[in-house]
């Protein structure tokens, strides 16, 4: 017996405008919502140095002297940049519930896309 030709289901053009700014929104949402929650984004840290006002105070060598004066920079200038440093300390507990939450997402991920891929199974290749 010849299997008919399979037509999947069509989804309309709205529908598929609306799955599209819905995943734009999660997506933009998992993106911003940890930086506005301060989840994200440690900030900085300034380093104490013995003099801004010098190279040496800054704890910088000739040839660095010599670079950051190539790029136009003086000790004033290059002060702010050279003595702030980003925070790269986290939270334990903050991390295991990151990972919950994504090791959940991809549990969930593939139990529906297995319930998916019966359904499709069954359309395709079930009893008529």
């Amino acid at each position: 017996m010849a299997n008919s030709h399979y037509e999947p289901p069509k989804q309309s053009t709205f529908g598929q405008l609306i799955d599209s700014l819905f995943l734009l929104v999660l997506v933009l949402g998992a993106l911003f919502t940890p930086l506005y929650l301060k989840l994200a984004g440690g900030g900085k840290v300034d380093l104490a140095v013995a003099d801004k006002t010098t190279w040496a105070g800054l704890g910088q060598n000739a040839v660095q002297q010599a670079q950051w004066e190539k790029l136009g920079f003086t000790p004033d200038t290059a002060a702010s940049m050279i003595t702030s440093r980003f925070d790269y300390s986290f939270n334990v507990a903050e991390l295991a519930v990151t990972a919950i939450v994504i090791v959940g997402y991809f549990a969930l991920l593939f139990i529906f896309s297995r319930s998916e891929y019966r359904e499709v199974i069954e359309e395709r290749f079930g009893k008529r």
